[in-house]
């Protein structure tokens, strides 16, 4: 008897895709080809390329029988891979889809179901730290026109991101921001003030880990660095984030994880300790 196919889902978030991602790297590694596989799983290929592509849910059951189908005994991974399937959150970010485009409410996908957070910024404080004005600024400026409709659910969702560094079970969160950033006044100077003060609260807070890429660091040659690094359940299952010219680009191949991290620790070298970091911002805001 052929089983129900669950419906596809509404919305082809990160996660999901991430999931689809994940079975077929297994079935790959394998060898077998997707037809195969489907057979197996008593499917069919229109099926099995949905689930793959994260269009179709798959149930922990059907996640089990793949794990087996594909000779995967890592237990740790499996049991990661049913929680996605099975994950029915359905987080504050949701309401931005629809007035925004998917890819802001995906990113908060992401880091809410984040173990860590680790961010490289260059040109601009980071989002999870930004207050209300700076943010306003930036998203005025980099999209001309913006109707006040739009900005204002951009903003709003930029302060609503910072609950996964806030809540009552905070993510860890270190960041590398560059000097350049720091001075640079996407408002007045009143914002620029607020905005370092904003950061300096967070550290006391314990919300943040900040380290400051001096400008008169040499051998720093990482203008292009500006990425985030999220932490998954398990190594393999990290995603790392960067800005494309067709927009963020979502990070799952172990290569690429792998030149993140590298470039995450070859930044890091180049930064203050936190301390002399906070003393860094403390010494700037006297200055604006």
């Amino acid at each position: 008897m052929r089983r129900r196919r669950l419906p596809p889902k509404r919305h082809l978030t990160a996660r999901r895709l991430r999931l689809g991602a994940e079975l077929r790297k297994l079935r790959e590694a394998t060898g077998m080809k997707a037809r195969e596989a489907a057979t197996l799983l008593g499917a069919d290929a229109v099926q099995m390329s949905q689930i793959e592509s994260g269009v179709a849910g798959v149930s922990a059951e059907r996640v089990r029988r793949l794990a087996g189908h594909y000779a995967c005994t890592d237990e740790a991974l499996i049991e990661a891979l049913i929680a996605m399937a099975t994950d029915r959150t359905r987080g504050w970010w949701e309401e931005y889809r629809g007035p925004l485009p998917p890819v802001f409410a995906d990113v908060a996908e992401v880091e809410h179901h984040a173990t860590f957070l680790r961010e490289v910024v260059i040109t601009h404080v980071p989002g999870l730290l930004q207050t209300a004005d700076y943010a306003r600024a930036v998203y005025t400026y980099m999209v001309p026109g913006l109707p006040e409709r739009e900005l204002t659910p951009r903003v709003e969702h930029r302060m609503e991101r910072r609950a996964v560094i806030e809540g009552a079970k905070p993510t860890p969160y270190e960041t590398l921001i560059h000097e350049f950033a720091l001075r640079i006044r996407v408002a007045d100077r009143q914002a620029s003030r607020a905005q370092l003060q904003q950061i300096l609260d967070k550290i006391e807070q314990g919300h943040a880990t900040v380290r400051i890429i001096p400008t008169d660091q040499d051998g720093f040659a990482g203008a292009g660095a500006s990425m985030m690094y999220t932490g998954g359940p398990l190594p393999r299952l990290d995603t790392g984030l960067r800005d494309a010219p067709t927009g963020t680009a979502f990070i799952d191949a172990e290569p690429q994880l792998a030149q993140l991290r590298t470039l995450f620790r070859k930044v890091e070298k180049a930064t203050l300790d936190p301390v002399a970091s906070r003393d860094f911002i403390h010494r700037l805001t006297k200055e604006m």
